[in-house]
């Protein structure tokens, strides 16, 4: 059963990206944040409006796409196109020789922080 509000049709998912099955950018992975540069404005879709509204703070890929219901494939096709017109930025994660995402020291602290108020 799909969460209230939400749709996994396959002929809505192919009305929101408008048929496209890639996103615009392949830099885009679960973890990149994205910060949206204005608010929904009339004559967005209710999801890129959603979208932006979600990320008035720096927000996942991955949050976003589970905030919405929808797929990450998807997801990752809307933020682009907000990407691409200028709506939202983008901070991607830096990566350490081994291929691991590097996380600095605070944020490690905020995370062990978060888990022990659990």
């Amino acid at each position: 059963m799909n969460r209230p509000g939400t749709d996994d049709r396959p002929d809505r998912l192919y009305t929101l990206t408008s048929g496209r099955s890639r996103p615009s950018r392949e830099d885009l992975d679960l973890v990149t944040l994205i910060v949206a540069e204005s608010g929904p404005t009339a004559g967005l879709s209710s999801e890129l409006a959603a979208i932006l509204r979600l990320c008035v703070h720096p927000t996942s890929v991955v949050e976003i796409s589970a905030e919405l219901g929808l797929p990450v494939s998807i997801t990752k096709i809307l933020v682009s196109d907000l990407l691409d017109a200028g709506r939202a930025t983008a901070r991607h994660p830096r990566y350490t020789a081994s291929g691991r995402p590097e996380l600095d020291p605070a944020t490690l602290e905020k995370v062990l922080v978060g888990l022990r108020a659990l």
